[in-house]
C-alpha cells in the first residue's frame, strides 16, 4: 500500500467513524415568566417589585425620579452620594446631601467612605428581580456600584422584561455586564446569611411608571 493509498484509507475510516453532528438546540423555550401574560405590563412590574422585596430590597414606584430618590436617601440616612458622570441632574434635585460625581474616578477609599451610589440600569428582569448594568449612560463603572453601602437604582417601566430572554435581546454581550439580584449577600455552610460581602448591603429601586 502506497503512502497516498494509506492516507486515503485512514481518512475513509475516520469519516466512517465520525459522530453525526449534534442537532440544533431548541429555540421554542419559554420567553416570558411562567403564568404571566407577556402583554400585561402592570403584572410584570408587580412581579418585578415582588421579587426585589423578597430579596430584601426596597421598591418605590414613582412618576418622577427626583422626589423618590431624595426620599429613599433620607429614609436610609445617607449623607453622601456618588453618581456617574452624565447622570440626569433632576435625579438628585431636592436632595440636600453631598453629591460627588465620579469624574475623575474616585479612589477605592473614597468610594468606600461614601454612603450611597445612584445609577440607572440597562435592563431589568421581572421573573428573577434582577437589574442589569452595562456601564452605559447613567450607570458608570462597576467599582462605584460595589463599594458604597447603599445602591439606589432608577428603573424605567419600559426597561423591565418579563424573563431573561427578553432582556438578553436588548444587551450587548461585548459590554461589561453586571447582574444584580437584591442586596449583596452570601451564606456559609451553616446557612448563616451575611450581607455586603460582594457589594452593597442595601438596595433600593425607584421604579418609574
Amino acid at each position: 500500500m502506497t503512502a497516498g493509498t494509506a492516507r486515503e484509507e485512514i481518512l475513509r475510516r475516520i469519516r466512517a467513524a465520525a459522530v453525526p453532528p449534534a442537532p440544533e438546540p431548541p429555540r421554542h423555550y419559554l420567553r416570558h415568566a411562567p403564568g404571566l401574560d407577556p402583554h400585561d405590563r402592570e403584572a410584570g412590574l408587580a412581579l418585578f417589585a415582588e421579587r426585589l422585596e423578597e430579596y430584601g430590597a426596597r421598591v418605590l414606584r414613582a412618576d418622577a425620579p427626583g422626589p423618590a430618590v431624595a426620599r429613599v436617601l433620607d429614609d436610609e440616612g445617607a449623607r453622601s452620594l456618588v453618581v456617574p458622570d452624565g447622570l440626569p441632574a433632576d435625579w438628585t434635585a431636592g436632595w440636600t446631601g453631598r453629591v460627588r460625581v465620579d469624574r475623575p474616578p474616585l479612589g477605592k477609599a473614597e468610594l468606600d467612605a461614601t454612603d450611597a451610589v445612584l445609577t440607572g440600569c440597562a435592563a431589568a428582569v421581572a421573573d428573577s428581580g434582577t437589574l442589569v448594568l452595562d456601564g452605559g449612560a447613567a450607570q458608570g463603572r462597576r467599582a462605584a456600584t460595589l463599594l458604597p453601602d447603599l445602591h439606589v437604582c432608577v428603573v424605567r417601566a419600559a426597561q423591565v422584561h418579563s424573563a431573561l430572554p427578553g432582556a438578553l435581546a436588548r444587551l450587548d454581550p461585548a459590554r461589561p455586564l453586571t447582574f444584580v439580584s437584591g442586596p449583596s449577600a452570601t451564606a456559609d455552610i451553616e446557612m448563616i446569611r451575611v450581607k455586603g460581602v460582594h457589594g452593597p448591603r442595601r438596595l433600593a429601586v425607584v421604579l418609574l411608571e
